[in-house]
């Protein structure tokens, strides 16, 4: 009974009608637009471009949070400190350079198609994972790590089981903000030839059929809302976990 009561639950379902009952709400958007000849879009399957979408968003976000952690790492170990600056500031930059000019520039090299959008997707998902990690371990105390190497562990044991369980919180929200940045991000793959819930988006905005925007729009919102929940859960079970 209480899982029939969970937000999370009825958020997932709700997505999911939404992406099977779009192409069938003809009559609605008809009579929200009736200007409109094609009120709805049914070039692709709402499914497949959900599916799409979402997989250049996990390949991605895969990538930014390895690459983010990685770095994070690295740059508070004694040996890399002296490049923190550096790894903050070349993140940053990826992060402030507009995706649609990476995919501009990408394409000349790697053609059409999801590639490109993956490129842009790592630069602009790169800095919220680095600074989480960052800000994660320099905020482990001193104390406990050197109560860690009182006890005999190696610099290795200390990250291992010490550092990075402390600043897993941390590291989380940073990896969660760079996740739903991506899925609003991910609309603009469309206009490199990537199918993604931006098709509907991108078609619309070039054919004035307002309705395709929209279409494209509430799916995209509710995507990043039911991710956010997810991660909000996640964080709520680890916090279990740890107390």
């Amino acid at each position: 009974m209480s899982r029939l009561r969970d937000p999370l639950l009825w958020l997932t379902l709700a997505f999911i009608a939404l992406l099977l009952a779009m192409p069938h709400s003809e009559g609605l958007f008809h009579w929200l637009f009736p200007g409109l000849s094609r009120p709805v879009y049914l070039q692709e399957s709402f499914v497949a471009l959900a599916l799409s979408h979402l997989g250049l968003v996990a390949v991605s976000g895969a990538v930014s949070v390895a690459c983010g952690v990685a770095v994070g790492i690295a740059v508070t170990r004694p040996w890399g400190r002296e490049f923190r600056a550096l790894a903050q500031t070349l993140a940053a930059a990826g992060q402030t350079f507009p995706p649609v000019a990476v995919l501009a520039i990408a394409v000349p090299v790697m053609g059409f198609g999801r590639e490109p959008a993956i490129v842009a997707l790592i630069l602009y998902g790169l800095l919220p994972v680095l600074q989480g990690t960052l800000a994660g371990l320099s905020a482990v105390p001193e104390d406990v790590k050197a109560v860690a190497r009182g006890v005999g562990m190696s610099r290795g044991q200390i990250l291992r089981k010490v550092e990075l369980p402390l600043a897993f919180g941390v590291m989380l929200a940073g990896i969660r903000t760079s996740v739903i940045i991506n899925i609003g991000t991910a609309t603009i793959a469309s206009t490199v030839g990537a199918s993604t819930l931006g098709t509907p988006i991108i078609i619309g905005l070039s054919g004035f059929n307002t309705a395709y925007v929209i279409q494209g729009a509430v799916l995209v919102a509710l995507a990043a809302i039911l991710v956010d929940r997810l991660f909000e859960r996640l964080a709520r079970v680890m916090n279990r976990n740890a107390g």
